[in-house]
């Protein structure tokens, strides 16, 4: 990290995602458990540098607020932004697939809002040294947890080429996987990758300049295949979007920013899958227990103003989904 960065507030260092709107849309699931007489339980499941917790332990006091984030580094962050609120904050060091073991340590049975702000954060972006970005030399890392599983250099040194051509053409939907599987694998051949800056240079042999001038930087879509990779995010998302639809009690709500096309697939099969009803075609009569749980409050995927955009780049690509619980959880 950058010695200027570091000493900067975090709350200078991170301008949370499409804020207001992620609250709004929350703030009826909070307002459904007061009236039943209940204190708002929240998850901020990808807690990150707190942005969006701070903003809703300001603007809702009552609220208690469950934190979650792989990120030791993040975690350490965040919870010094949201000391003011320490008696009312859970701050937890788990990956947010576990949301059904983290409330179960903390003895909650159902939470009435939940926020999922998906992909790289600002804090993992900002420090250089681990190695997600590919616009400067660092260690080839990657990790969202660094205390445990395999880097970004593991993948590349000791997958097979076949192996790199599936992660890189499924996970970063690039075209030019075959090319830039076989130049890494020749390249490791005379000497393993260490760092970004070794990578991002067999990236730019192989891949086209005119590829570049219409799709971005030539390693980017490979960086993203390494990062999901490494982290299997699209493994715990799918397992996180319906743990999140199984803790939401009657009247919460789930928020979900995705940032790539695979992350809102999976997210948007969840929510379409329990806003049907499931009562078999032809059914004369919809029971009870065919009847869909929750309800879209979002149409389609909502997107970034120009203004949001231009306060906060990084929310150009984000696409926004929320549902509703409109049936009773199984367990309740």
């Amino acid at each position: 990290m950058e010695e200027q960065d570091a000493a900067r507030p975090t709350s200078e260092r991170h301008v949370p995602v499409l804020k207001d709107r992620c609250i709004n849309l929350l703030a009826p699931g909070f307002e459904a458990a007061r009236k039943r007489g209940e204190t708002p339980v929240a998850i901020d499941a990808t807690l990150g540098m707190g942005g969006h917790s701070e903003a809703m332990l300001q603007r809702f006091p009552d609220l208690h607020l469950v934190g979650i984030d792989r990120d030791e580094e993040a975690l350490a962050l965040a919870g010094a932004r949201l000391e003011p609120f320490s008696a009312r904050t859970d701050l937890v060091h788990a990956v947010y697939d576990e949301i059904e073991d983290v409330l179960a340590d903390l003895g909650i049975p159902e939470v009435h809002g939940i926020l999922m702000d998906l992909g790289v954060s600002s804090l993992q972006l900002d420090e250089r040294e681990r190695g997600f970005a590919y616009s400067y030399d660092a260690p080839l890392d990657m990790r969202m947890d660094t205390s445990r599983g395999q880097t970004a250099a593991d993948v590349v040194n000791n997958y097979s080429e076949d192996e790199l051509v599936r992660i890189i053409r499924k996970w970063g939907e690039e075209k030019f996987a075959g090319r830039i599987a076989n130049r890494i694998v020749n390249a490791r051949a005379d000497k393993p990758f260490a760092t970004t800056g070794e990578l991002v240079e067999q990236i730019r042999s192989v891949v086209p300049a005119a590829a570049a001038k219409s799709g971005g930087h030539p390693a980017k879509r490979t960086f993203q295949a390494l990062r999901i990779e490494v982290n299997e995010e699209l493994d715990v998302l799918e397992r996180a979007v319906p743990a999140a639809v199984a803790a939401t009690g009657m009247g919460g709500r789930i928020v979900v920013m995705s940032y790539h096309s695979l992350e809102d697939k999976i997210v948007k099969s969840v929510f379409q899958a329990g806003s049907k009803s499931s009562a078999p075609l032809g059914f004369p009569v919809e029971l009870e227990e065919h009847k869909p749980e929750l309800k879209t409050i979002t149409k389609g995927t909502e997107v970034p103003t120009a203004a949001e955009i231009a306060e906060n780049p990084r929310a150009a690509s984000a696409r926004l989904r929320a549902v509703e619980r409109i049936k009773p959880r199984r367990d309740a």
